[in-house]
């Protein structure tokens, strides 16, 4: 069967299971992996599915990816724009990291860093940066959101106005053409604008997919922000805004995959 038929079906199976995995796929096609894999890169670049560990998943709307699928998902570009991020932490300084899978690969390449106060309000952040005996770390209480570890709501933003942060790394789960960006969760909408509030410069990090993707909850726009760090060039028009708006954009491919046959 040809891609012109077995792209439709693949749509129809998300549309009915929300999720599809490439080892069910080309069983039921009877092709091999690797055609399974483009049929769903070209399905992802159309902006049809996303792309998630082990398959795909429909394009999130007003809901999100679940946090273990978000979590393998564009792990390679997430690890090259955290290590780009980190290089721009200066050692003794203080920084907030939020809630996101992206924040979580920063911390990973924190563990180096010395003489840091950081301030989260992400479990698995302060879990990850425990490794580092050079790091203070300080938990902003709240609500636990067991799907991802995240604390929320007002006892975490009052946490938050207790400090004045050297700089903010935050994440966000869409970034629009119009350069605002967009979450899921209102009550973490509303910490993130407590972070960018309460720091002397933020960082903003989000892989390409972002570009894709819709959100209905605005969290603020990117001119807030100092630094982009992404993985590949935004569209000319938020580009355009960007340099509008004295937002520097840092961009890091990540490294080739090592072919395998």
């Amino acid at each position: 069967m040809s891609q012109t038929f077995r792209q439709p079906e693949i749509l129809d199976m998300a549309r009915r299971e929300g999720k599809v995995s490439v080892e069910r796929l080309a069983e039921y096609f009877g092709v091999t992996h690797q055609t399974i894999r483009r049929d769903l890169t070209d399905l992802a670049d159309a902006g049809r599915l996303e792309r998630v560990h082990g398959g795909a998943v429909l394009p999130s709307g007003t809901s999100n990816i679940e946090y273990e699928d978000r979590r393998a998902l564009n792990d390679a570009a997430k690890a090259a724009i955290a290590r780009n991020c980190a290089a721009h932490i200066p050692a003794d300084s203080s920084v907030f990291l939020n809630i996101g899978t992206s924040t979580e690969a920063v911390a990973r390449q924190l563990l180096a860093h010395k003489n840091l106060l950081v301030v989260t309000n992400n479990m698995n952040v302060a879990n990850i940066l425990m490794a580092n005996p050079d790091c203070q770390i300080i938990l902003a209480g709240g609500s636990l959101r067991r799907s991802d570890g995240g604390l929320m709501g007002n006892l975490t933003t009052q946490t938050i106005r207790q400090f004045k942060f050297d700089l903010a790394v935050i994440g966000c789960s869409a970034l629009d053409l119009d350069g605002d960006m967009l979450d899921f969760d209102f009550q973490e909408v509303g910490v993130s604008q407590t972070i960018l509030q309460q720091s002397r410069k933020t960082f903003l990090v989000a892989d390409a997919s972002k570009f894709k993707r819709s959100a209905p909850a605005r969290i603020a726009s990117i001119a807030e922000i100092d630094t982009f760090f992404t993985d590949a060039t935004p569209h000319r028009r938020l580009g355009a805004l960007c340099r509008e708006w004295g937002t520097d954009v840092k961009v890091s491919p990540p490294s080739p995959e090592p072919f395998q046959k």
